[in-house]
């Protein structure tokens, strides 16, 4: 799908353009959602302009993924979408910044993208160029990315409350080891993802700004300059939270070996418990005819005094060394 924008009073006006459909010469940007190949031709016809292919836009090389060719800019970026699903993924955007439009190309409609063009069509002066439209969508996805690196730190918080409070653990709230796990796992790859992000933007808000060939004024570069403070700040919290995933899943996995130890000591503790009267009992239950005692009236007796002596003996023992 191609859809234009156009600077009107109120805002920017969408166009979705059908085949065929001629591009209004007064549009500064061009929106390309998965296109097809006639809708491809149609932009690069328009502008003279090479739009990248899926697998171009998927190369990890930065020299792939920003490069300047005839005072046009071709930049990529790696946005995570589906945040709000329990399997975020990552996506390839390229923006095609020239002085007179701005393109985009995108196989995905992220939730960035739509807020933005929501906000855009109701506040004309800061969308009234293709730099400005840039800023604003950059914008949008680093505002995204903060949302999500602040919940996960919000629900790392619990994590960490559940797992370090004994109070909690006695309470049984910490049984749920799998679920645990599972929680961290999902935090720690969202984590992954937004550092991606956060880098693929750093590189390309830094080439940009480096850039003479689009004019760019004055407002807007201090906006480019804010955005790489934002992700300069926020790669380095994401960072941290990535530690702290780190952090909690190893107390997470030492607390269920020391459970898994306790079970195992029980065990041990009864068997030792157990084992010197069983061998008693098995020694006075042997089939002999002449066992001492055996027949005296005090045999069964004595035979049980000295079976609950061999259970406590151990029991006094190991409580002395303080391993009970």
């Amino acid at each position: 799908m191609l859809s234009a924008f156009v600077p009107q009073s109120q805002g920017l006006a969408r166009f979705e353009l059908r085949a065929g459909a001629a591009i209004p010469a007064d549009s500064i940007w061009l929106d390309l959602l998965e296109p097809t190949p006639s809708e491809e031709k149609q932009v690069e016809s328009f502008l003279s302009v090479d739009v990248p292919t899926r697998d171009e836009m998927r190369e990890i090389e930065a020299s792939n993924r920003l490069y300047e060719e005839d005072g046009t800019l071709y930049m990529t970026a790696t946005v995570v979408t589906k945040l709000d699903s329990d399997l975020p993924e990552s996506t390839q955007i390229t923006f095609i910044l020239s002085a007179p439009k701005l393109v985009t190309n995108r196989y995905v409609d992220p939730l960035p993208f739509r807020r933005f063009i929501a906000y855009a069509e109701r506040h004309p002066n800061s969308c009234n160029s293709p730099p400005a439209v840039l800023a604003g969508l950059l914008e949008a996805i680093v505002n995204r990315v903060a949302d999500v690196i602040e919940r996960v730190a919000t629900d790392l918080d619990g994590a960490s409350a559940e797992v370090f409070s004994a109070s909690r653990r006695k309470r049984g709230v910490m049984r749920d080891f799998r679920r645990m796990l599972e929680r961290l796992g999902q935090n720690g790859e969202l984590i992954s993802k937004a550092r991606e992000s956060l880098v693929s933007l750093g590189r390309l808000l830094t080439f940009v700004q480096q850039s003479t060939s689009v004019p760019v004024s004055g407002e807007v570069r201090a906006r480019f300059r804010t955005l790489t403070r934002d992700v300069m700040a926020m790669s380095d919290h994401a960072s941290f939270l990535g530690t702290k995933v780190s952090f909690i899943l190893d107390a997470t996995l030492g607390l269920i070996n020391i459970d898994q130890n306790n079970i195992l000591k029980i065990f041990s503790v009864v068997t030792v418990f157990l084992l010197p009267p069983s061998v008693i009992a098995a020694v006075d239950r042997m089939n002999f005819q002449h066992i001492p005692g055996a027949q005296e009236p005090w045999g069964f007796w004595g035979a049980l005094g000295l079976m609950l002596a061999s259970a406590i003996g151990p029991f006094l023992y190991f409580k002395r060394k303080g391993w009970l």
